[in-house]
């Protein structure tokens, strides 16, 4: 269910975009009438109604309606939010907190907008200036192009560095044997971790039988642990360089798992990860990142090996130093990254150690982007700060050949995607390969379809979940070249797609979908995801005969694992 207000006891039951859920509870406050009034204009802030889509956000709001109504009630205040009056507002804001006093502010104004009465001026106090102004959070700016560079290439360098080291000594992992008082090398200490995994120092001269003091005398394990085994130090470089590869937000990369990565081939990748200030996202990784991705792989899937079933799932893994055997899931505090860039001299352009903000990593990659995409070159001067809607409006100017190209390439891609949109569907209401020949004579010479292309996609063996497909392989939605990663709504305004009464079924279970997401959804954002492929579908269903429909309808659970979706796509 949504979120909604709970009585006995007084609470608010939420469900987040994300598919979480919380429980908030507002029984036992001083005044009840105050705290529900307040409580309902809360449920219209938050998701799928407001922006508040976190557990931490709305617990901001309940710690702040809390306080309101307590210090209200000490005041002798006993009514409900209608009862409220100018100067008690007034007074209770210029006594409190700059967050305290927005939160606040923000439910009354909820309050009057669900239909709620308010007394003469109070709308007009809650949508003024505010008494505690709060302090200008500005966002970080790119780096500099040298200091990103710098960065970079420390990065790569050690990535690489350690991982040729890792193939050379697996690849010397045969030729090993264990160690011995008069064949002690640390060719056989590999061998042996190999088979042993990556002990902690005690516990490996245990094994042999020494001392641990002997151990570090006759040295070398140290390198052959580091040598098998990705320590910490090439954790945070690998995590770093793919920030800089992929754009990704910092909380996103902190949790990456093993089961977001979806191979679409052998050069895509798409990657699901949760953004903890909105929801769950996915992306096509770029070229390089998807690389950097196997090479981790590669690297750490010895140590993977040894990893318990609780760790064993996080993509990122390593030891925390070499020879102590704490597995460590993710980079750390921020200042271990920054001994890490003290101990590799990555320096500012000051001279100073560069200050690593993960956040403004991402900043600095989407900024190089935007540089890169409009002029193909990284020392563009368009403002990386301006929104797309400012430079266009105050500055943008076609002066080259090269910008008036990329311009005109602009407006013929969304040409193209108008027209596409334009066409009618292809609905074959009887499965003969003669009746869409006829049918749709265009279609079969713009997709080149011979007699068996065109059997095969009456016949059934072009399918996929709501249509027959003409080149699943074509690079529409995709690379081309590599099967079509498109969701199942795409295809509803894919030019290539054909449909048949066999489909009925899986398009009905579609428009089930969108009829469950539009209850849950605010209807703009519904609109903005959904809203071309909910008018579709209804179009390709009436070319369809009703006693198909009917027929096909008795199968429909309206239930979301009758469709093949993602997490982050479920119905809450």
């Amino acid at each position: 269910m949504p979120t909604r207000l709970t009585d006995e006891p007084l609470g608010i039951s939420c469900v987040f975009s994300d598919g979480t859920r919380a429980e908030f509870s507002l029984d036992g406050l001083a005044n009840p009438r105050l705290a529900r009034d307040l409580a309902t204009a809360l449920v219209d802030l938050i998701h799928p109604h407001g922006t508040a889509d976190s557990r931490g956000t709305v617990n901001h709001y309940i710690q702040s309606l809390r306080q309101m109504v307590h210090v209200l009630a000490e005041r002798g205040f006993t009514g409900g939010a209608a009862q409220l009056r100018r100067g008690q507002l007034a007074e209770y804001w210029m006594g409190s907190t700059g967050p305290r006093e927005a939160t606040s502010r923000a439910m009354v104004r909820a309050f009057a907008q669900v239909g709620g009465v308010l007394a003469d001026g109070v709308l007009n106090l809650a949508t003024g200036r505010p008494y505690n102004l709060q302090p200008n959070h500005r966002q970080l700016p790119p780096y500099a192009e040298g200091e990103w560079a710098r960065l970079a290439e420390v990065c790569r360098t050690l990535a690489d560095e350690s991982y040729a080291a890792h193939r050379w000594a697996l690849a010397a992992l045969p030729r090993g044997r264990r160690p011995r008082k008069g064949d002690w090398s640390v060719e056989n200490q590999r061998w042996l971790l190999a088979r042993l995994g990556p002990l902690s120092a005690p516990r490996f001269a245990a094994e042999l039988g020494i001392t641990e003091a002997a151990l570090w005398q006759r040295g070398g394990f140290l390198q052959a642990s580091a040598d098998l085994f990705p320590t910490h130090n090439m954790l945070i470089a690998y995590r770093l360089l793919f920030g800089i590869y992929s754009g990704i937000v910092p909380d996103g990369i902190d949790d990456l798992v093993t089961g977001d990565i979806d191979w679409a081939g052998d050069s895509t990748v798409l990657l699901s990860y949760i953004k903890g200030r909105t929801a769950a996202e996915s992306t096509n990784l770029p070229r390089r990142a998807v690389r950097l991705l196997e090479q981790w792989l590669a690297h750490s899937a010895l140590l993977r090996s040894f990893a318990g079933p609780g760790r064993r799932e996080n993509l990122w893994l390593a030891q925390s130093h070499p020879g102590q055997f704490t597995v460590v899931t993710g980079s750390g505090a921020r200042a271990a990254v920054q001994r890490w860039t003290v101990r590799h001299g990555v320096l500012a352009q000051d001279g100073s150690p560069l200050k690593i903000h993960r956040s403004r990593i991402r900043t600095t990659h989407l900024a190089m982007r935007d540089k890169a995409g409009w002029t193909g070159s990284g020392r563009a001067t368009i403002d990386p700060n301006h929104s797309p809607a400012v430079e266009g409006d105050h500055y943008l100017t076609v002066t080259t050949e090269a910008q008036q190209h990329a311009v005109e390439a602009v407006i013929e891609d969304a040409q193209h995607d108008v027209l596409r949109r334009a066409h009618p569907p292809t609905v074959i209401t009887e499965e003969d390969a003669a009746v869409l020949a006829a049918g749709y004579p265009q279609l079969v010479a713009a997709m080149d379809l011979d007699d068996s292309a065109i059997a095969e996609l009456v016949g059934g063996q072009r399918d996929v979940f709501t249509a027959a497909c003409g080149d699943q392989l074509s690079g529409l939605h995709g690379p081309a070249g590599k099967p079509c990663p498109a969701r199942p709504w795409v295809c509803l305004l894919c030019p290539l797609a054909v449909f048949a009464p066999r489909h009925a079924v899986n398009l009905l279970r579609l428009k089930a979908f969108f009829s469950r997401q539009w209850q849950q959804m605010p209807a703009a954002q519904f609109m903005a995801v959904f809203g071309p492929y909910a008018a579709r579908i209804q179009q390709v269903l009436d070319r369809f005969e009703p006693a198909v429909l009917a027929a096909a309808a008795r199968h429909v659970e309206d239930q979301d694992h009758e469709l093949p979706l993602r997490p982050e796509e479920m119905t809450a």
